[in-house]
């Protein structure tokens, strides 16, 4: 089945949204911006959006729900879940680049709103992860989840500042 027109373009839209706010930031960017890099009208914006900080929270939803759904493809042993996350993640640091840097400016965006949608964000992979763990039955799951986070959180920074160095050292093999 087909999307529809109108989610091909709120898919598109949101793309670009992503793009334009990881390299331009959420308060240089401005919607003509997005809609230079969807090709389309900026007007076209507010037909799927009110604003952009909806764009924002919506393009946040969408990189939250990418790791989500990731981390739902993991399987195989138990035992070594925590790495297949690991890999996992560092896998969409490479494919998804855009969106975690995105994340992490979102961090600092003081709006209820990018707030909200950060911690409900946060909240769930935390506990997906946590969850996942317990069924794995990995000891002190409560805190290898914490490690595990602290770890992509550094991730995450390294990716933004371009400092390799900063990643911790690769997973086991």
């Amino acid at each position: 089945m087909t999307k529809h027109k109108g989610e091909n373009r709120r898919e598109a839209i949101l793309e670009a949204a992503v793009h334009v706010f990881a390299h331009k930031g959420y308060y240089r960017a401005t919607t003509g911006d997005v809609a230079k890099e969807a090709n389309i009208s900026q007007p076209y914006i507010y037909h799927f959006y009110k604003n952009k900080e909806e764009l924002l929270t919506a393009a946040l939803r969408k990189a939250w729900d990418r790791i989500l759904r990731s981390f739902d493809t993991v399987s195989g042993d138990p035992g070594d879940i925590e790495e297949r996350f690991i890999k996992t993640y560092e896998n969409l640091m490479q494919t998804h680049k855009d969106e975690i840097l995105l994340q992490v400016q979102a961090q600092a965006i003081r709006e209820m709103a990018v707030q909200e949608v950060m911690q409900e964000g946060l909240r769930t992979i935390k506990d997906y992860v946590l969850n996942r763990f317990q069924a794995a039955n990995i000891e002190n799951a409560p805190q290898k989840v914490s490690d595990f986070l602290a770890r992509g959180m550094l991730c995450n920074v390294a990716a933004a500042l371009d400092m390799p160095e900063l990643m911790p050292n690769k997973h086991k093999k």
